[in-house]
């Protein structure tokens, strides 16, 4: 391991320099960075949406393209009120199997479930969005994708959106 510039270490030194060679404008840069909004009431009075890039979705639903040389830029809903067994995952880009076995270290359903149930938060929307991580052109992604999860999020009436990659 070696020393980043802020002192930081790092496992594999030059990474990103690799990543930015490789894929042109793929980076996003802190200076691209938008700021939190503050929370405009309680938690236990938001609903929550979960957006994720685990390519879960309700099992017998159109499977995400994993094969395209430029990724699938479509995404979908999933009940938030769903049981993990009645989810799969359609993804290649990363080993599933530690999801497979708990659904909930990539798509935490259960434990938004959870607090939404014991009154940590005041609720989820109707359904949660997700899509597939794999996508090799940013402003596709954020011309298509990322406009049509935003409204999708925007018209569930989500308090909070929570977003984690898979």
């Amino acid at each position: 391991m070696t020393e980043g510039s802020s002192g930081s270490r790092q496992l594999r030194p030059g990474l990103w320099a690799t990543v930015n060679e490789r894929y042109p404008g793929s980076m996003i840069h802190k200076a691209h960075g938008v700021p939190l909004a503050p929370l405009r009431k309680p938690l236990n009075e938001c609903r929550v949406t979960f957006i994720s890039t685990s390519g879960v979705q309700p099992k017998g639903t159109l499977p995400f393209d994993t094969v395209h040389p430029v990724g699938d830029y479509s995404f979908r809903r999933v009940p938030s009120s769903a049981r993990a067994d009645e989810l799969d995952i359609h993804q290649l880009k990363y080993p599933t199997a530690g999801a497979e076995r708990d659904l909930n270290v990539i798509f935490p359903i259960e434990r938004l479930q959870e607090l939404a149930a014991e009154g940590t938060i005041g609720g989820l929307t109707a359904d949660f969005f997700t899509f597939i991580g794999y996508n090799m052109d940013p402003e596709r992604l954020e011309r298509t994708l990322a406009e049509d999860i935003a409204a999708a999020v925007s018209d569930s009436g989500a308090d909070i959106a929570l977003a984690a990659p898979a």
